[in-house]
């Protein structure tokens, strides 16, 4: 029995609800550092401060793979968690930029990091069903597809996401500044609007998208996978030991890619404040400082817009070459794009930058799981993909802890090289994509 194929636009309604998780996500990708600096973090701890993110990660998406594996309701298998995790996100949106309403109760900078705790975690628990959904719903020739169709919605998700504090401040005239110690409005307004959308556009998905039932998904898969096995939570370690050899492979490559995008989102605003306004590290509160904080928000729209335009085109170009050709090529070019911030003279020639990374982050978002899950059992689809995703968190993990201390003893303060060393640390990611088997590379989609 195979899998029926779908339409574009189904493809489209099914994947929606990413574009609001993607606008949530850059918006704390975007103003975290800067939020909590404004609360009183230091720019060597601001990698601490983002290590609980991935911590609840590396717990939260196996076990959420796990149960959603295991889970059938009126609304499915994935909707439940995705829906859950939107709500949570939600909530953890509004309240990170007014932390300050809770120093009766607690430092805001306490609160501040809380919340960015709840968001990430929220948004991992929204993201994994999304990609174990595409795999469920999708025949193989239509994959490649599918999580491009997801890499153009991150991608809309984000680039609104990144710009609406600069657009709410230079186009509609809200204000940008706040005393000491409190977030501009721009901000506080932007995460409000951002919670709105996330909860609108999952509901999109989880009201239009009718998903396979356990029965249906057991007869697409094969004799070996329709095994039954223990329901017990315990599995994920067995499963662990088990993984497929792509996955192995992929697992480096994963590794740097994860590394080199923490490093750029922890350290681009004080980077760019320091190297290209030439303002001093701890100087979190002048004019100039906001302006940098928002320009990073609008190079980051455009590293996110570039995605979502190559992601129209990663099906055809790996129908070309392969997926693991695009997926090196991509790589390189937003190493270099990531190393070439260091040498621009001006904030408008990091556009430039933006566009190499964009080309990386599109592949990054697609190829990795559109060559992974031909390898993976059908019935253990969400578990594998929750698996997946210690080679994006221990990575963020690493860098959250070693790259402060870097920052501060081994480049002398100055946040520009933790970028560079991100722009390396893609290029031995693409060399390490040559070693991965496509098990589906003679689908050419």
């Amino acid at each position: 029995m195979q899998k029926r194929k779908l339409s574009f636009w189904q493809i489209w309604n099914m994947s929606f609800g990413f574009l609001g998780v993607q606008m949530g996500f850059a918006l704390q990708n975007a103003n975290a550092s800067r939020i909590l600096q404004i609360f009183g973090a230091d720019v060597h701890e601001l990698g601490w401060f983002w290590l609980v993110a991935p911590l609840t990660g590396l717990i939260v998406q196996p076990i959420v793979g796990h149960y959603s594996d295991r889970t059938w309701t009126r609304l499915g298998r994935r909707r439940p968690y995705f829906l859950t995790g939107a709500l949570l996100a939600s909530l953890g949106l509004v309240l990170m930029p007014n932390a300050d309403m809770f120093t009766a109760f607690m430092p805001a900078l306490w609160v501040g990091a809380g919340m960015l705790m709840i968001m990430d975690a929220s948004f991992n628990v929204a993201m994994e069903p999304f990609r174990a959904l595409v795999a469920d719903m999708l025949p193989s020739d239509q994959r490649t597809l599918g999580f491009s169709i997801q890499t153009v919605l991150i991608g809309i998700g984000a680039v609104v996401g990144s710009w609406l504090p600069y657009a709410l401040s230079n186009w509609f005239g809200v204000v940008n500044e706040a005393t000491e110690g409190s977030v501009p409005t721009n901000l506080l307004l932007s995460f409000i609007i951002g919670a709105a959308v996330l909860v609108v556009s999952i509901l999109v998905t989880v009201i239009g998208t009718k998903e396979y039932t356990p029965e249906e998904l057991k007869a697409f898969s094969s004799e070996e996978d329709a095994e039954e096995e223990s329901s017990s939570l315990l599995n994920i370690f067995s499963d662990f030991k088990k993984m497929p050899l792509t996955m192995r492979q992929l697992s480096g490559v994963q590794f740097f890619s994860w590394f080199a995008l923490f490093g750029m989102w922890v350290f681009t605003t004080p980077a760019i404040a320091h190297h290209i306004y030439g303002l001093d590290v701890s100087d979190t509160h002048s004019d100039l400082y906001a302006k940098a904080g928002d320009w990073v928000g609008v190079i980051f729209g455009v590293y996110n817009g570039i995605a979502a335009i190559f992601a129209f085109f990663l099906p055809a170009i790996a129908y070309k070459i392969g997926r693991k050709m695009t997926h090196s090529v991509s790589l390189v070019i937003g190493g270099l794009g990531m190393i070439s911030m260091y040498f621009m003279p001006d904030p408008n020639w990091l556009i430039l930058s933006m566009v190499g990374v964009g080309v990386a982050w599109a592949s990054i978002l697609a190829m990795p799981y559109a060559i992974l899950a031909g390898s993976i059992p059908a019935k253990k689809m969400g578990v594998y993909m929750g698996i997946f995703n210690f080679f994006i968190v221990i990575p963020q993990i690493i860098n959250a802890l070693i790259g402060g201390p870097i920052v501060k003893y081994l480049y002398g303060g100055n946040p520009i090289y933790a970028i560079v060393t991100s722009g390396v640390s893609l290029i031995i990611a693409a060399i390490l994509v040559s070693r991965v088997k496509d098990v589906d590379d003679k689908i050419k989609a």
